[in-house]
């Protein structure tokens, strides 16, 4: 256990997550000076005095005691009326705290830790959230140089070259994309389909399975059109950049009601006119051809077929109710239905994957040809099946043996050799091999002129995204502030039908003064 001892609490939300990041595996408690210690003896703790003009820290174990001073202020221009809790000076003295406490933990000896504790560089340094590019794109639609911006990746931020040459390549590309939108005045739709097949048991989704909840499916449809017609009036006035249709599985439902959703939708809401539409397939065991028919019939042109990995035996231990041929076939419908931009989703680190079953699944994927790439770092939430009914898998002893590292650059290397440039990234907390550089990215991949720009537009959060369905997560972006404000709703299936006069009234809430 680490236990990390603040002088008041401030900052421990970061301080925590910089810390696992170095000790995969370990619990990380913090306290403020005079709380007492209820969660046992600590491997190593670190004590932090976060004073106005000065931080103060130092990590210590049995055998070992480091300890680092700062003065936060530089160049001793700060005055004594600032205070740490205004911004800008707040975001200012967060960065300066976490790169010290970053020197403190990469200098600490590992030959003097504690048995049981390793100790891992976290090859993002300081960037302990999940939108790290979201930075970089800021400094280059800055006008920042490129150069500059490496500096502070590596100087502010502590990050590893490797990885500070990928966020500055994803966010040349993500600007150069968006240079010809007008995201600002713009807004996307986002619409979520809560039901699949089957419920994977890594999912931490909202999906309910189909054969158990999809009696409900109609009388969520009514709720759904009821929530587009009131959402339809809100930005009557601005233009519709992106349609996705997500989940859950959106071709879990019938074609007949995948038309009534798709019919509903281009009555409420501008479709075509060059505005980017995604439906995403997923499941290949729920794709048919009538179903396709109907989606491509009504506008869609980008679609993902899913497959998570081209290695049976892993789809039976992940409980995904399809075959790697299953895959291929759904593929093939599709082109032959006149998609000409279908993405493909693989997870790296799935149970019992090796390097060699990964580069099994590149290499048939590379016989497709999909028109992108997204390739997923294994998260195990709390709310995954996963976690529950395979011990302690997720932990950092099972991350070792996963060997994600390796498939994140074996995915990195196809990509590269097959014509795939990165687009997106995001970053998951509770991925396997967290703490280093080992899973910590999922990645959007796409051949030119095949990016999705709802990925790009949701995940810097550049524009407002109004979201509708159970679990759907309305983000109003404010332009001149760079702040976004929340609207959710329900999760469950059944209470977002009973109360969908609720989640149309939150929307009013959030939106009366936009």
């Amino acid at each position: 256990m680490v236990l990390i001892i603040l002088s008041e609490r401030d900052f421990d939300y970061e301080l925590q997550a910089l810390v696992t990041g170095f000790f995969p595996g370990q619990a990380v408690k913090v306290i403020v000076h005079g709380e007492e210690n209820s969660a046992g003896e600590p491997g190593i703790t670190l004590d932090i005095i976060l004073g106005q003009f000065k931080i103060y820290a130092d990590a210590r174990t049995s055998l070992y005691k480091i300890n680092y001073e700062l003065d936060v202020t530089g160049s001793g221009n700060w005055h004594k009326h600032i205070d740490k809790a205004a911004h800008p000076y707040r975001t200012y003295y967060k960065n300066v705290l976490k790169k010290l406490v970053f020197c403190l933990l990469r200098d600490f000896p590992a030959d003097m830790l504690p048995d049981g504790i390793t100790k891992r560089i976290p090859a993002w340094g300081t960037m302990t959230g999940v939108r790290p590019v979201k930075i970089v794109m800021d400094q280059v639609l800055g006008g920042i140089g490129l150069q500059e911006i490496k500096k502070s990746l590596e100087d502010i931020y502590c990050l590893d070259p490797v990885k500070a040459e990928l966020a500055m390549q994803i966010a040349v590309r993500e600007a150069k994309l968006l240079a010809n939108v007008d995201y600002e005045n713009g807004y996307s739709l986002y619409i979520g389909i809560p039901f699949c097949p089957t419920t994977c048991s890594y999912c931490s989704f909202t999906s309910y399975p189909f054969d158990r909840y999809g009696s409900l499916a109609d009388a969520y449809l009514d709720a759904l059109e009821k929530e587009m017609e009131y959402s339809s009036h809100i930005f009557s006035d601005r233009k519709l950049t992106s349609i996705y249709i997500g989940g859950g599985t959106p071709t879990s439902l019938s074609a007949v009601q995948l038309g009534r959703l798709l019919k509903s939708l281009c009555k409420y809401f501008p479709v075509g006119n060059g505005i980017e539409f995604t439906v995403e397939a997923g499941r290949p065991d729920s794709i048919t051809e009538e179903k396709l028919k109907v989606i491509y019939g009504y506008g869609a042109r980008r679609i993902s077929v899913n497959p998570q990995t081209m290695q049976q035996k892993t789809l039976d231990i992940i409980g995904r109710k399809h075959t790697a041929i299953q895959t291929v076939d759904a593929f093939n419908l599709a082109r032959k239905t006149g998609f000409s931009n279908i993405n493909m989703d693989l997870i790296i680190g799935l149970p019992g994957e090796k390097e060699e079953d990964f580069a099994g699944t590149l290499s048939k994927i590379k016989d497709l040809s999909p028109d992108s790439l997204t390739i997923h770092s294994l998260v195990v939430k709390r709310a995954s099946r996963l976690r529950d009914t395979d011990g302690g898998y997720g932990t950092a002893e099972t991350c070792k043996s996963l060997c994600m590292e390796n498939m994140l650059d074996m995915g990195q290397e196809f990509a590269r050799c097959n014509g795939y440039l990165p687009y997106y990234m995001y970053r998951q907390k509770n991925s396997c091999g967290h703490a280093g550089s080992t899973g910590q990215e999922n990645i959007g991949y796409a051949r030119e002129g095949k990016e999705c720009l709802y990925n790009i537009l949701i995940m810097e959060e550049k524009q407002t995204i109004l979201a509708l369905g159970a679990g759907a997560s309305t983000k109003l972006y404010h332009m001149g502030m760079g702040q976004v404000e929340r609207s959710e709703n329900v999760k469950d299936v059944a209470l977002y039908i009973q109360k969908i006069d609720e989640m149309i009234g939150r929307k009013r809430k959030l939106l009366k003064d936009f």
